[in-house]
């Protein structure tokens, strides 16, 4: 068996043209990948070349343009279902990112479905937007929301209670892969598998998994899933909602307008297919050429060895900051996905990615849209490194030192 060719990481680094430049005087050093992953120049290339070329509107003209325009769209939604390996391109749902896509499932399976007495089932660890929308589904129909317990400050689910929870009314399962503050993976074609024996619809929030390992929705058995293109090096306002064909065909439209309809009556309208039924207005193509530009992109390098490199540069990153006194690591202790997020003792979080900018390190400090997880572990806000396959551990070590400064300085 061949070993798998070596990748010069440096090189890659060399596609992203942002990373060149200097903050406030010193090096960029970018950990806040994800919020926003950058963007290569094939993406970028590939959005220009639209624009100066292939400019027009989708699926409405018969010009050459507008045929260029619609085969480029479509190709992009092909492109996507193979990188998800969904049964067809009819499975893909262009959105304008992970948060709508949730929306999409809340506002139409979710409200088709549920009733008062139905359990929505969550993680502790979920993102305000695999939160929020569930929260109101349930002042909408009287479902209720339950949840799965993380343990402690490595943050990874307590599944010992599983399938009680599963059996007791629950109609829905929507949990993330990868949390965005912990770094947890979390097994999600096992509890997926759980939830198909006890009848149960499941979404995975893929947001910040998508880019950094390989997905297969088959293999993991969920009913939907979503993800963004600005996090896997593609453009912003752009994502996919993948649907299990069968459950699309019987959902209702999301939102009115062009291109959702089949025909169109004063008093009456018949839909469209999935799924453009669920794509209603001028969609946002040259959002899907540079997601698939992206997508070619990231399957060039292999996103298992981009999940390895980010793994490795995570634990680098949590041993170096163990050398501090008093500092509070969270995530696992093994199988960290790519970021650490840390509360340094004295220090409000703020301030010390404000003082670290002014060194060119770009750092998360808030709560990550997970105020209810920041209160359950007790802490208003913590610091997030998150990296990519472009980040170095010589940007760990300079972030080091940074800190080491700020530290200094704050007396803390």
């Amino acid at each position: 068996m061949n070993e798998p060719k070596p990748i010069d990481w440096s090189k890659l680094r060399g596609d992203f043209p942002i990373l060149g430049q200097q903050i406030n005087g010193h090096p960029l050093v970018y950990f806040d990948n994800a919020a926003t992953s950058q963007k290569p120049r094939q993406v970028l290339d590939a959005i220009r070349r639209y624009y100066e070329h292939d400019n027009a509107n989708v699926h409405r003209g018969v010009h050459e343009l507008s045929n260029r325009a619609t085969d480029a769209y479509e190709a992009a939604r092909a492109r996507a279902a193979k990188f998800l390996n969904a049964r067809s391109p009819e499975e893909i749902i262009f959105t304008r990112g992970t948060t709508e896509g949730i929306n999409l499932v809340a506002a139409t399976w979710a409200l088709d479905h549920l009733k008062p007495g139905d359990t929505i089932l969550l993680t502790e660890l979920e993102h305000h937007s695999n939160l929020v929308p569930w929260q109101m589904v349930a002042q909408r129909t009287g479902a209720k929301l339950a949840f799965i317990p993380i343990t402690g400050d490595e943050g990874t689910l307590d599944l010992s209670r599983l399938d009680a929870q599963l059996a007791d009314g629950v109609k829905l399962l929507s949990l993330t892969h990868i949390s965005n503050s912990m770094a947890v993976v979390n097994p999600v074609a096992d509890i997926c598998a759980r939830a198909r024996l006890a009848g149960v619809v499941t979404v995975v929030d893929a947001a910040q998994s998508a880019g950094h390992l390989p997905l297969d929705v088959q293999s993991i058995g969920c009913d939907f899933l979503a993800f963004s293109s600005n996090k896997i090096c593609g453009p912003t306002g752009m994502g996919v909602l993948y649907g299990r064909r069968e459950l699309l065909e019987k959902l209702s439209p999301y939102q009115g307008g062009g291109e959702m309809i089949s025909k169109v009556e004063y008093f009456k309208t018949t839909y469209n297919v999935p799924p453009h039924r669920f794509e209603a207005g001028t969609p946002h193509i040259e959002g899907a050429v540079g997601l698939h530009a992206a997508l070619d992109y990231l399957d060039a390098i292999g996103r298992d060895a981009i999940f390895r490199h980010d793994q490795e540069l995570a634990n680098y990153a949590a041993e170096r900051l163990a050398e501090f006194k008093g500092i509070r690591i969270f995530g696992p202790k093994r199988g960290r996905a790519g970021l650490v997020s840390f509360v340094l003792p004295n220090a409000h979080a703020l301030d010390v990615a404000t003082m670290a900018d002014q060194k060119g390190v770009a750092l998360r400090a808030g709560h990550h849209c997970n105020q209810p997880l920041m209160a359950k572990l007790g802490v208003p806000a913590t610091l997030r490194a998150s990296f990519y396959f472009y980040n170095t551990r010589a940007e760990v070590d300079r972030f080091i030192e940074v800190l080491r400064g700020v530290v200094k300085l704050l007396g803390s």
